[in-house]
């Protein structure tokens, strides 16, 4: 396909060269060029498609990369990427070695903020804006965040703190793309907003502030009366509170119209809002018509929207999903809860057949958690589903509104360990180390996909709070029973005892804490060594170590955590307590961050496959 406007643009220098009217030519292009690339690599997809008209105006309107650009979560940050030097590049999108998925400051200096979690974008705009200030550099912050975006705390902070700022240079773009264009969206509500952002009124409101200061009643009587227009027409009352110049709705899709404002706003001072409505998936119907389906996607076929990959086995999620519908059945006092991850949690059949019980708080991870414990206060039964890499947002209300009254919650934390393509903004690789040091919490990690439906009712009946933990993806294919059953508490089991017909005189047991099972086992094969499947992390097996660290010479423990902090921490603390001197290898995820890639093959580099525990042992083994 050809895209005669897009190849001459490297960076947005160039786009800043064309004459305004060549935009929805080169936007109808950049569209193009997006749904050939993410059909082939996969990614986040219809976000993108709707933030093209918006990501162009704000190129060539704003001096990029000297005026600072902030995406929120970064989901729609593709046709940015393409715009600014990485056109070329987009085939090797989330691939190891190739573009992230999210903007990052190593990759661009057009990536002003490395993001990946929600609702930071307008904190980090002001911070920037106020720097500009501090060192006497006249620059514009811009923060794009989405309406989803806009529920959680931080955004509000954000908002807070910016108000009321008349030197700071910050415009807020509220993504809205949930809702419709309405005919109130349409032509009225635009030529408001190049109005309401135009030099004469507000020209008109600063003159008339200063004649009115002389008269304070008659200057509050104004204010209110501007107030009253605007709240009519507009529904910016809230951010003209909080002290933004609020402007919009405007269609998002309307270049010239984008172009028009963005300008008028470019020549404002203090901190702007504009409202800007969008649709997702925009020029691709079937990522219209399902957007959440076409949010993030494999490979597809562009004709009819085919996946080109199967998945046959069930995943860890949608183990959790069955499970936690089974356990409704069971106990009308069962609660599910999400922070705005119902689809990628599984939970989309526990809605359906229990809607009442489910409750879907928003992007609003520290809600969620204390939410959960008002519920465990009156008698409810709270299951928070969430992924390893957003708890750490809620870390507080862990400890001090659950954990410290020792509340009945249970946490299905998914995406735990590594998470491949997505990288290391939403790797679950701490969880281990920030959970093991809290006092009340238990903590279990399944080594397959039936012993996590079993570990959710185990949880699930503990009267305290716990927390199971399981990885992206499937895991062995392993049947999964239907009926439910209770595992001892705190016990491990051995799954492979040592033949003593290892080449090395050498007495290994490997201790395995989750979906490290499967190359533990394999590992173990060639070693002929010991396997236990550890299955707690807290309370740990203390009688399965110690009995593992007297009759064995190495211990080797093994887990998609980071070493530092993690099961093998643990272990190395229960030796440590009885006395006990053993040699131990503790293999885990490394004191960095690990990029992204295909998720198998980052778990190899990490030496947690089979091939990397035997290479590990053998090395620590030579030098016993």
């Amino acid at each position: 396909m050809n895209y005669p406007l897009l190849d001459t643009i490297e960076i947005p220098a160039d786009l800043r060269q064309l004459d305004r009217k060549e935009l929805p030519a080169l936007a109808q292009q950049l569209r193009s060029y997006l749904l050939d690339s993410v059909s082939h690599t996969g990614g986040h997809f219809a976000s993108n498609l709707g933030a093209v008209e918006l990501t162009v105006a704000l190129h060539y309107v704003f001096d990029t990369p000297h005026d600072r650009l902030v995406w929120d979560v970064g989901h729609q940050s593709y046709p940015h990427k393409i715009l600014t030097g990485r056109k070329n590049r987009m085939l090797t999108m989330r691939q190891k070695g190739g573009l992230a998925g999210f903007p990052k400051r190593e990759e661009s200096e057009y990536d002003t903020f490395g993001v990946g979690h929600s609702s930071t974008s307008i904190g980090a705009a002001l911070g920037m804006a106020e720097a500009a200030l501090i060192k006497g550099e006249k620059r514009k912050a811009i923060a794009v965040i989405g309406d989803g975006s806009m529920t959680a705390g931080q955004a509000i902070e954000a908002l807070f703190n910016a108000g009321h700022r008349d030197d700071v240079d910050l415009l807020v773009i509220l993504n809205d793309n949930e809702m419709s264009i309405s005919p109130n969206v349409g032509a009225f509500n635009n030529y408001l907003a190049k109005l309401l952002s135009g030099k004469f009124y507000n020209g008109i409101r600063n003159a008339s502030g200063k004649v009115l200061d002389a008269v304070p009643p008659l200057k509050e009587f104004a204010k209110k009366g501007e107030e009253s227009v605007k709240g009519f027409l507009t529904p910016g009352t809230l951010f003209e509170e909080i002290g933004f110049n609020y402007i919009g709705p405007i269609d998002g899709h309307d270049m010239e119209t984008l172009v028009a404002t963005l300008s008028n706003i470019k020549q404002l001072k203090g901190p702007q809002f504009l409202h800007v409505v969008t649709k997702k998936g925009n020029g691709y119907k079937l990522a219209v018509a399902d957007p959440v389906k076409y949010h993030a996607v494999a490979p597809f076929n562009q004709q009819d929207g085919v996946c080109s990959s199967k998945v046959s086995k069930p995943t860890f999620t949608q183990v959790f999903g069955d499970w936690l519908c089974d356990m409704a059945a069971q106990d009308e006092q069962l609660v599910g809860i999400t922070p705005a991850m119902r689809e990628g949690s599984g939970m989309v059949r526990f809605h359906a057949e229990y809607p009442s019980r489910y409750f879907d708080v928003g992007i609003a991870e520290q809600h969620a958690v204390t939410f959960a414990a008002g519920l465990a206060c009156e008698g409810l039964k709270p299951v928070v589903a969430i992924y390893s890499t957003f708890l750490q947002r809620a870390y507080d209300q862990l400890i001090h509104d659950v954990a410290l009254q020792n509340l009945d919650v249970t946490f299905a934390i998914d995406r735990a360990g590594l998470v491949g393509a997505d990288g290391p903004t939403h790797a679950g690789s701490f969880d281990l180390s920030f959970m093991r040091c809290i006092p009340n919490l238990a903590i279990l990690a399944p080594g397959d996909e039936n012993e996590c439906r079993q570990m959710l009712y185990t949880a699930y009946q503990y009267a305290g709070p716990a927390a199971v933990r399981y990885p992206r993806g499937s895991g062995l294919g392993a049947t999964v029973e239907s009926e439910m059953h209770a595992l001892p508490w705190g016990k491990g089991e051995i799954r492979r005892s040592r033949q003593d017909t290892a080449t090395t005189t050498r007495r290994v047991a490997i201790l395995a804490f989750g979906a490290v099972l499967e190359p533990a086992l394999a590992a173990a094969e060639a070693l002929d060594a010991t396997v236990a499947n550890m299955r707690f992390i807290k309370p740990l097996d203390t009688e399965l170590v110690l009995a593992l660290a007297a009759s064995h010479d190495l211990l080797v423990t093994v887990e998609d955590n980071a070493i530092m902090g993690g099961a093998g921490s643990a272990v190395l603390e229960c030796l440590a307590a009885q006395g006990v001197s053993r040699a131990v290898l503790q293999l885990g995820l490394p004191d960095s961050y690990v990029e992204h890639g295909e998720q198998k093959q980052i778990l190899a580099d990490c030496g947690l496959d089979d091939a990397g525990i035997v290479a590990s042992i053998e090395q620590r083994l030579a030098v016993l």
